[in-house]
C-alpha cells in the first residue's frame, strides 16, 4: 500500500505540472493583461506616477519576458528578478487588482471554501443515503414516488434560484438576512468563538442550497443501484437461508452500491467549489468563487492561475482518497502490482 501510494504521489505531481502549464495557457489566451491594460488608462489619463509604478511590477514579476519564462518563473522552475519564488517555493504572486499579494487576498476566502463545501459533502451523505435505502426497499410505495418526486425538483432547481428564494422570503416573513457567513459586525475581526458560532448558524443556508443537486443526484443513483444488488442472486439466497433482513440489506447489497460514490468524491469537492460561484455571489459569501470570476473578468492572471490550481490540487487528492477507500471497501479491487 505504501508503494501505491508512493507512486500515486509520483503520478499526481506530474499531473498538476501539465495541468498548470494548461492553465496558464488559457489564461494568457486573450489579449493583454491587467497591467497592460491598465498602463493604457493610466497614460490616457496623464498619470505618469501610477503608469512607473505598473511598469515596476512588469519587471518585478518577469511578464516581459516570453511565456514560457513567464510560466517557469510562475511556478517555480526558473529564477525570475527575485529569484526562484513561485508556487513551488510558497509565493502565490501578486494580485493587480486588489495591489495586495494573492496569499493575503484569498487567506480567510480559502479555508471558508473548505468549510462550506466539506459542510455540504457532509449533508449530501447524511441525507442521501437513508432516504436511498428506505426508496430502494421500498419500491412502489407512497413514500418511494415522493422521494422520486422531490428528487426531480432537487435535481431541476438551480442553486442560485433557490438562494434566492430563500433570501427573499426569509427576509420577508420572518425580517431575517441569510446572506453572508457571520454576521456583519464580525467582518474583519479576529475569530473568537462568537464568531465561530456565528458561522455555524450562517452555514445552514448556504449548505442546504449547495447541497441539494448533489443529495437529489445521489439519492437517484444510490436507489438504482440498490435495486439493481437486490435483484441478484447472491441477495436472494442470502435472505432465502434466513439471513436477517437488515443484515442482508447492509453487509452486502448496501456496500457495493457505494462504489460509484466513493468513486466520484475527486470530482464532487471541485464541482461543489465551481458550481457554487453563482451561489456565493447571491449570498454574499466570503469564498473564492466570487475572487475567481472577479480574477478571470480583469484578467488578474497570478489570483486566477492560484485559485484554479486549488481546485485541481482538491481535484487529485480526492481521487487519491476516493482510490484508498474504494479499496478497503471492495475487496475485488486489488491494489497490488497486477
Amino acid at each position: 500500500m505504501i508503494g501505491l501510494v508512493a507512486r500515486r504521489l509520483v503520478t499526481m505531481a506530474a499531473s498538476l505540472l501539465v495541468i498548470s502549464a494548461l492553465v496558464f495557457l488559457v489564461i494568457k489566451l486573450p489579449p493583454g493583461d491587467f497591467l497592460t491594460n491598465r498602463i493604457s488608462e493610466l497614460r490616457s489619463m496623464g498619470e505618469a506616477a501610477s503608469v512607473a509604478k505598473a511598469e515596476l511590477l512588469i519587471r518585478q514579476y518577469g511578464l516581459d519576458r516570453p511565456v514560457i519564462e513567464q510560466y517557469l518563473i510562475w511556478v517555480g522552475l526558473m529564477p525570475g528578478p527575485a529569484g526562484f519564488s513561485g508556487l513551488l517555493q510558497g509565493d502565490w504572486g501578486w494580485s493587480f487588482e486588489y495591489d495586495r499579494p494573492v496569499a493575503e487576498v484569498v487567506g480567510d476566502a480559502l479555508w471558508l471554501t473548505l468549510v462550506v463545501n466539506l459542510a455540504a459533502l457532509v449533508f449530501v451523505h447524511v441525507v442521501a443515503i437513508p432516504i436511498a435505502l428506505y426508496s430502494a426497499t421500498h419500491r412502489g410505495t407512497f413514500g418511494d414516488a415522493l422521494v422520486t418526486l422531490l428528487g426531480y425538483v432537487g435535481l431541476a432547481v438551480p442553486g442560485f434560484l433557490l438562494a434566492l428564494i430563500l433570501l427573499f422570503y426569509a427576509n420577508r416573513w420572518f425580517g431575517l438576512s441569510i446572506g453572508g457567513l457571520y454576521d456583519a459586525d464580525f467582518a474583519g475581526q479576529p475569530w473568537t468563538l462568537d464568531k465561530v458560532h456565528s458561522l455555524l448558524g450562517h452555514l445552514v443556508v448556504p449548505t442546504l442550497v449547495i447541497g441539494l443537486g448533489g443529495t437529489a443526484a445521489m439519492i437517484r443513483r444510490m436507489r438504482a443501484n440498490l435495486l439493481d444488488e437486490l435483484a441478484k442472486p447472491y441477495t436472494v439466497t442470502a435472505r432465502a437461508k434466513g439471513l436477517p433482513p437488515t443484515r442482508a440489506l447492509l453487509k452486502y447489497p448496501f456496500r457495493m452500491s457505494l462504489n460509484p460514490f466513493f468513486a466520484d468524491i475527486g470530482n464532487l469537492l471541485p464541482h461543489l467549489v465551481s458550481g457554487s460561484v453563482l451561489v456565493s455571489l447571491v449570498l454574499s459569501l466570503p469564498t473564492v468563487g466570487p475572487l475567481l470570476l472577479e480574477a478571470l473578468k480583469t484578467q488578474d492572471q497570478f489570483m486566477a492561475g492560484f485559485i484554479l490550481m486549488f481546485v485541481a490540487v482538491l481535484t487529485i487528492v480526492g481521487l487519491l482518497i476516493s482510490d484508498l477507500m474504494l479499496a478497503w471497501l471492495d475487496p475485488r479491487i486489488r491494489m497490488g502490482a497486477r
